[in-house]
C-alpha cells in the first residue's frame, strides 16, 4: 500500500475516473431497470426482487456499478492528483445520475406528499400522507405513509413549493433533485476555504466527500434533503471561521445553521462548536457569551419566523420520535437490542431489549456531546496563554470547531436508534475538512464505503435481510471498539504516571 502523502500515479488516476464513470453509468441503468420508480411495489423479499422483470440484470448492474463506483472511489483515499482533478471527477460521475430514476430509497415521495399535504392546509406533523389523502401515498414506503413529517418548518414550505411549482409527481421530484444539487454545489463552495483554515490539503477533502459514492447515488439521485441541510451548515461554518465576532457574520451564518436546522435536525449537533468559531479573540465565557449567544439568537430567531410564517409552529419535533419505526441492525444500538433478544429467546424468554438500548444509547450520546464540547473547549482556552498564540490559533480555532463538529456527527449517527445510509454524509464532510494526519482518514472512509453497498436501486435495505447474522456482527465490533479504547485509556493513564 502507498503511503499516505505519496503522489497518485497519472495511470491510476485515469483509470479510477474512468471505472468509477463506467459505475455511476450501471447504477443510472440499474435504477431505470429496477430503481424506486413510482410504480414499482416495494419487495419483500430478495426472491421477490430477483423474479421482477429485468430482476437479474437490475442485480449485475447494481453490484458491478457499486463496485465499481466504491473501488475508485477507495483507491484515491489519500487524495486525488489535485483539487481541480477531485472536482473534475466528481462532477463526471455526478451526470449520468442525474438522468437516473430515484435510487436506493423511496423518501422523495414521502417529500412530495408531505409537501402536497401542506398545500392542501393540513399540517404533516398531524398526519401522515395517507390520511391526508395524497394521490401518491402508493409510491412511498408502507413504513412512512402513517408517521408525521420528522423534517423541519422550512423543509416543508420547499416541498409545497416544488409540488405546486411541479404540477405533478415527476415535476416535484425534478425540483426535489435541483435542490439537492444545489445542496451539493454549496458543499463543493465550502470545501477549499474549511480545508485550507484547517490545514487539511484541498486535493483529499473534495475527493472524500465530492467523490463519495454515497453522495452521487444517496443524495444526488436519491434526491435527500440531508445535501440541502449539509449545504447550509457549511457555509454557516466557513462564514464563522473567516468573520469570527463580526456582527455580520454571526447574522448570515446564524440564518444558514437556523434554515439547515429547519431543515433536517440533524444539524442542532453542529451548533455548540459554531459557536466556538463565532469567538473573537481569546477563549472565555464572556466571549463566549457575548458571540455565541448572538448566534444562537439569531439561529432561534429563525426557527421562530420559519414556523410562524409557514404556521407549522414547532410539530416537526414530535415527528422525530417516529423515525425509530424501522429497526435495523445497522444502528449499533439496535443491534445490540437484537442480540439481548436472541440471547433471551435461547434462555426461554424474549427480554424485547431494542427499546432500552436505545434509550441507554441516546443517554451516551447526550453524555458524548457534552464531553466533546468540552474538549473542544479546553483545547482552545490552552491556547489562550500559549506562545505565538495569534500564528497557533490561526489554524488551531478552525481545526478544532470542525473536528470537534464532526465527532459530535459521528456520535450522533452511531448512537441514533436508526442509521441510513446518507445518514454518513455529515461526519464525513466535517471530518475530511478537519481530520489530520492523513494516515488516520481510514476509520471513517472505511464505514462509508460500506454504507455504500446497503441500499439496492429500488430502496430496499439489505439489512432487512441479514437481520441476525449482521445483528450478531455489528455488536462484536461494538465490543472490539469498547475494548480498544479502554486498553487506550488505561495505556494513556500509565504513561500520564
Amino acid at each position: 500500500m502507498s503511503e499516505p502523502d505519496a503522489p497518485v500515479r497519472p495511470v491510476a488516476a485515469s483509470v479510477a475516473r474512468y471505472a468509477g464513470l463506467t459505475g455511476a453509468t450501471l447504477l443510472t441503468v440499474a435504477g431505470w431497470l429496477g430503481g424506486a420508480l413510482p410504480d414499482a411495489p416495494p419487495r419483500a423479499t430478495l426472491s421477490d426482487f430477483w423474479q421482477a422483470p429485468h430482476g437479474p440484470a437490475t442485480l449485475l448492474c447494481w453490484l458491478v456499478g457499486t463496485a465499481l463506483l466504491v473501488g475508485a472511489w477507495w483507491s484515491l483515499r489519500w487524495g486525488a492528483p489535485s483539487g481541480r482533478w477531485a472536482y473534475l471527477t466528481a462532477g463526471l460521475w455526478t451526470l449520468p445520475l442525474l438522468a437516473a430514476p430515484p435510487l436506493g430509497s423511496r423518501d422523495v415521495y414521502s417529500y412530495a406528499c408531505q409537501g402536497w399535504t401542506w398545500t392542501r392546509g393540513v399540517s404533516p406533523y398531524r398526519v401522515g400522507v395517507a390520511a391526508a389523502g395524497c394521490p401518491w401515498t402508493d409510491s412511498v414506503s408502507p413504513i412512512w405513509r402513517d408517521t408525521p413529517a420528522p423534517y423541519g418548518p422550512f423543509f416543508v414550505l420547499l416541498a409545497g413549493l416544488a409540488v405546486l411549482a411541479g404540477g405533478g409527481l415527476v415535476g416535484a421530484i425534478v425540483l426535489f433533485r435541483l435542490a439537492t444539487v444545489a445542496g451539493v454545489l454549496l458543499v463543493a463552495l465550502c470545501l477549499p476555504g474549511l480545508a485550507r483554515a484547517a490545514g487539511v490539503p484541498t486535493r483529499r477533502a473534495a475527493w472524500l466527500v465530492l467523490a463519495c459514492p454515497l453522495v452521487g447515488v444517496h443524495l444526488v439521485a436519491g434526491a435527500h434533503n440531508d445535501a440541502l441541510a449539509l449545504g447550509l451548515v457549511l457555509f454557516g461554518l466557513l462564514v464563522l471561521i473567516r468573520g469570527p465576532g463580526r456582527p455580520r457574520a454571526l447574522v448570515a451564518a446564524g440564518v444558514l445553521l437556523g434554515l439547515a436546522v429547519a431543515v433536517k435536525a440533524m444539524a442542532v449537533v453542529v451548533l455548540p462548536f459554531a459557536a466556538l468559531a463565532a469567538v473573537l479573540g481569546r477563549y472565555t465565557w464572556r466571549a463566549l457569551l457575548r458571540d455565541g449567544g448572538r448566534l444562537a439568537a439569531v439561529v432561534l430567531g429563525t426557527l421562530v419566523v420559519l414556523s410562524l410564517a409557514t404556521g407549522l409552529g414547532l410539530g416537526w419535533v414530535d415527528g422525530l420520535g417516529r423515525s425509530g419505526d424501522s429497526q435495523q441492525w445497522t444502528s449499533p444500538p439496535t443491534a445490540v437490542g437484537f442480540v439481548v433478544d436472541y440471547a433471551g429467546e435461547a434462555a426461554g424468554r424474549r427480554p424485547h431489549a431494542v427499546p432500552g438500548t436505545r434509550a441507554v444509547a441516546l443517554a451516551l450520546l447526550v453524555a458524548s456531546l457534552v464531553a466533546l464540547w468540552w474538549w473542544a473547549w479546553t483545547a482552545l482556552r490552552r491556547w489562550n496563554d500559549a506562545r505565538q498564540r495569534v500564528a497557533r490559533l490561526t489554524v488551531a480555532r478552525p481545526r478544532v470547531a470542525l473536528l470537534g463538529a464532526g465527532l459530535a456527527l459521528t456520535a450522533t449517527v452511531l448512537l441514533a436508534p436508526v442509521f441510513h445510509p446518507w445518514y454518513a454524509t455529515w461526519p464525513l464532510a466535517l471530518l475530511a475538512v478537519s481530520a489530520v494526519p492523513l494516515a488516520r482518514t481510514v476509520w471513517f472512509v472505511a464505514p462509508c464505503a460500506v454504507a455504500s453497498v446497503l441500499a439496492l436501486p429500488d430502496g430496499t435495505n439489505l439489512a432487512r435481510f441479514t437481520k441476525a447474522p449482521g445483528a450478531v456482527l455489528m455488536t462484536v465490533l461494538v465490543l472490539v471498539v469498547l475494548a480498544a479504547g479502554v486498553r487506550a485509556g488505561l495505556r494513556r493513564r500509565r504513561v500520564d504516571r
